[in-house]
């Protein structure tokens, strides 16, 4: 082997172990989290909650997780005129004016934005969606649910509900957020097909997850890589 060829061959190695480490440590996070889901609906079965709370919850209404997270909703930034404007100012004190008058032209509205407001807690049950803060209540129902969508990072969260014509949310930041996403889909789940059917079905995910373990990389599978790779690419005949 050529010291090129060997240079290029370490390069690769140290490029797969950084993949191999970042897709490990998701796997893992995985791993843990459906554990908890797991132990989330095995209390469920027995009517209990996950954690404990003061929420008044509805007939048979479960607690499945509960987390810290930023609410928003759509609003509107400032608006403005776009045009001229008449009036006069009137002197004050140490340079300073004070203008009176009236604003000429058209008044543009502001764009509609995810308005970040409160932090608060978050509650996730077998039936909805809750965040409670200070100032602010707001839950999203699972059956008024239309969907939902997450940032890549899955950190921030958007909620489509039918009885709400504009859209809101809560960002939980990355860590935490990755582990409601996993909770919230099994929660759904739960309510179109009931309690036992997710546990079983976690117990399977659980199990996929042990048998796809990412596995380190070694000079001889990157050379398979990509032997095989070329061979993809290679034109057709």
């Amino acid at each position: 082997m050529s010291w090129w060829t060997d240079q290029k061959a370490k390069r690769a190695l140290k490029k797969a172990l950084k993949i191999y480490e970042s897709d490990h440590t998701d796997w893992q996070r995985d791993v843990e989290i459906f554990k908890k889901i797991e132990s989330a609906f095995m209390l469920a079965v027995k009517g209990e909650d996950s954690v404990p709370n003061n929420t008044v919850q509805k007939k048979g209404e479960i607690i499945l997780w509960q987390g810290q997270g930023q609410m928003h909703e759509t609003g509107r930034t400032p608006g403005r005129y776009v045009g001229t404007s008449q009036g006069f100012s009137i002197p004050l004190v140490g340079g300073i004016r004070y203008r009176v008058g009236a604003q000429r032209g058209t008044f543009v509205a502001g764009d509609e934005v995810q308005a970040y407001k409160e932090v608060g807690q978050v509650l996730l049950t077998t039936e909805r969606v809750l965040f409670n803060g200070q100032m602010n209540t707001k839950e999203w129902a699972f059956a008024k649910w239309n969907g939902a969508s997450t940032t890549a990072d899955e950190s921030d969260y958007i909620f489509h509900v039918s009885n709400r014509q504009k859209t809101s949310g809560i960002f939980f930041g990355a860590t935490q957020g990755r582990e409601f996403n996993r909770f919230l889909a099994q929660a759904i789940n739960c309510a179109e097909e009931g309690v036992d059917v997710v546990l079983k079905s976690v117990r399977k995910q659980i199990k996929e997850l042990a048998e796809d373990e990412p596995q380190a990389p070694t000079p001889a599978s990157i050379e398979s890589a990509r032997i095989a790779r070329l061979e993809i690419e290679a034109p057709k005949s």
